[in-house]
C-alpha cells in the first residue's frame, strides 16, 4: 500500500477527473485502488465547490462590479465581456438537450470537476437530487474511465 500513490491520484482527480485514471496501470495500483483513490478525490472536489458555488458566484459579480465602477471613476471604457462563447454555448446545448443529467452527470467529468460542480449549482443547485446524481455520475464515470484505462493497458 503506497500512501503517497494513492494521495496523489485523489488530488490529480479533484482537478481533472477525466484522464487520471489512465495513470494507474503505469503506477502499477490495480483497479480498485485507482478507481477508489479517483472517485474519493472527484466526490471530495465536488462537494467543495458544489456546496461553495454561490460564495464564487458572488464573488465573480462582486469583481465584476468592482470593475465597471473603477472604470466609469477612470473615465476608461470597459471591454465588453463575451457572453456567446463556444463553451458557454455548448454547456447552453448540453442543458436544453440533456437537462439536468446532461449537466450533473457529464459537465464535471469533461470540463473539470470544479468547473463543472458550479455549473451543475448554477443550473439546479435548487433541485434536492443535484448532488446526488453528481456524485453517482462520479461513480458511474469513475468505473468507465478506470476500466478504459485497464483494458487499454492490457491491450498493450
Amino acid at each position: 500500500m503506497d500512501f503517497g500513490l494513492y494521495t496523489t491520484f485523489f488530488l490529480l482527480s479533484t482537478i481533472k477527473f477525466l484522464f487520471t485514471p489512465f495513470g494507474g496501470p503505469i503506477a502499477g495500483m490495480n483497479f480498485w485502488e485507482t478507481y477508489i483513490s479517483c472517485v474519493g478525490g472527484a466526490i471530495f472536489s465536488a462537494a467543495v465547490f458544489y456546496y461553495a458555488s454561490e460564495y464564487f458566484m458572488k464573488r465573480a459579480k462582486a469583481k465584476r462590479t468592482r470593475e465597471k465602477e473603477e472604470a466609469l471613476k477612470n473615465g476608461t471604457e470597459l471591454k465588453p465581456r463575451k457572453v456567446f462563447t463556444k463553451m458557454n454555448k455548448f454547456i447552453v446545448r448540453i442543458k436544453r438537450r440533456f437537462g439536468i443529467y446532461g449537466i450533473s452527470l457529464f459537465a464535471p467529468l469533461f470540463l473539470s470537476v470544479p468547473i463543472g460542480s458550479i455549473i451543475t449549482a448554477k443550473f439546479y443547485g435548487k433541485e434536492k437530487r443535484t448532488f446526488f446524481l453528481v456524485v453517482a455520475g462520479m461513480f458511474m464515470n469513475g468505473f468507465i474511465t478506470t476500466g478504459l484505462a485497464y483494458f487499454g493497458h492490457s491491450l498493450f
